[in-house]
């Protein structure tokens, strides 16, 4: 596409002082982040399922020896980073649709537990790679992450040619399979996270919010075949409305309780983005929240926290901003404003913040491109660096990478949106729970 960097660097004295991305316009950076994140879940697909690596790591350092394992939510946030790709002339129509008929016939066939698939899976054999010993059945909040990215891909081919409508018709298949009220654990009022063939219930992890698994709540309400009880989501979803409070930190309304257990402000910055990969924020309310106001809040008190920057780290401030769980010098770690912030930066977060914050958005994005270009990659920027700590590592997360291209382009034409709101089963859902939606999210496309 016109207007990409691809991989390699210019030659010449000049050139190399001014740094790879110098001469590029604002719509020529942007195109330029969501050609490298896309790669991720194109070129860098695990070859035999089409689906996304959970990690790739540049310097082909594998401790666990996984590069082959493949992630259900990272590739629920691929799938939809390849329609962007469609899009923007990365790709053609007709290469996506074979990427995605090879993506849903894998998933047809591996495990799944209850129709939920687990965590992660081998992408040679679609047999489950245990996240942990007993996390080693379904988890429906990652399986929330993927029917996001299948409906939204449903909805871009159901009126195509007979091979398109009939891969539509497999995804719906895949959707209806979802056992969503199974997970209530025998018809309690929440969603359970968890359940394993050889241990059930024993992880007993009740999921309420406020966090990143709004979109899991609103597919169980929306499910054709499963769905939950709108009580489900009033009780469960809200700790019986405990997600009311609301915090002011750096003059802002946090609008819902962000910590169910504890007195942080703020959760990880990806709470603003995985459930709204589709789920359009623009007008969306209930009787809980405004949210588009939370998360454009949640974007802002990031920016305003690292223009304070309390603990003194080195770079923070507008052009260095966003705190979201990554990996760090520790290993994975869940970064956030207060006490769990480590001094490490998340590009993520600042760029996947886009529709919320897009001046100090594209601060952050023209220092990682015209300063600080040793930061970026093949597959974009590098997951997280520490310039306190010396810590520069390039490796990479696809559950990081995936919502860079998509909320990127939800802040340029909307189109994951467009997309996923039209679906009418989430239409349906969204009103069972009392849902308020911008009078256009629905509108099919001429």
């Amino acid at each position: 596409m016109a207007g990409c960097v691809h991989s390699g660097k210019k030659d010449g004295k000049q050139e190399a002082k001014k740094g790879r991305y110098a001469d590029l316009t604002d719509n020529q950076l942007l195109d330029t982040v969501q050609y490298q994140t896309f790669q991720y879940f194109w070129d860098g697909a695990e070859p035999n399922s089409g689906m996304a690596r959970e990690r790739i790591h540049m310097d082909n350092e594998y401790p666990q020896n996984d590069q082959n394992v493949v992630t259900l939510g990272g590739s629920g946030f691929g799938v939809m980073a390849i329609l962007v790709g469609v899009d923007r002339g990365f790709i053609t129509r007709e290469e996506a649709f074979a990427r995605y008929r090879k993506i849903v016939d894998f998933l047809a066939k591996a495990d799944r537990f209850h129709g939920a698939w687990p965590h992660w899976l081998h992408g040679e054999t679609g047999k489950v790679k245990p996240f942990s010993k007993k996390d080693d059945g379904g988890d429906l909040v990652e399986t929330a992450f993927m029917i996001q990215g299948l409906l939204t891909v449903a909805q871009y081919f159901k009126h195509g040619d007979a091979a398109e409508q009939q891969l539509a018709s497999d995804i719906q298949k895949l959707w209806e399979e979802v056992d969503w009220n199974w997970y209530t654990k025998g018809g309690e009022n929440v969603l359970y996270w968890h359940w394993s063939p050889d241990y059930g219930w024993d992880m007993n992890f009740p999921v309420g919010g406020y966090n990143e698994c709004l979109i899991m709540y609103v597919l169980a309400a929306s499910s054709p075949t499963h769905p939950i009880q709108p009580a489900v989501y009033h009780e469960g979803w809200t700790c019986h409305r405990a997600i009311e409070k609301d915090t002011v930190y750096y003059g802002l309304h946090t609008v819902l309780n962000h910590y169910e257990h504890n007195n942080d402000p703020v959760g990880p910055l990806f709470w603003a983005h995985y459930s709204y990969l589709g789920l359009n924020p623009h007008g969306l309310s209930d009787e809980y929240a405004d949210y588009w106001k939370l998360n454009r809040n949640h974007a802002l008190i990031n920016y305003r926290y690292a223009l304070d920057n309390p603990k003194g780290y080195k770079g923070y401030g507008k052009d260095q901003w966003g705190l979201t769980s990554s990996y760090s010098m520790k290993g994975y770690a869940g970064h956030h404003p207060g006490e769990a912030d480590l001094g490490v930066i998340s590009p993520t977060a600042a760029l996947s913040s886009f529709p919320y914050t897009p001046k100090e958005s594209m601060q952050f994005l023209k220092y990682l491109y015209l300063k600080a270009d040793s930061l970026v990659g093949e597959y974009g920027p590098y997951d997280a660096y520490s310039d306190t700590y010396h810590w520069y590592t390039p490796h990479y997360l696809a559950i990081d990478q995936g919502p860079i291209p998509v909320m990127i382009e939800n802040y340029r034409t909307g189109l994951l949106w467009k997309l996923f709101m039209q679906n009418e089963d989430v239409q349906n859902g969204l009103k069972r729970l009392g849902f308020t939606v911008a009078p256009d999210s629905a509108k099919a496309e001429d």
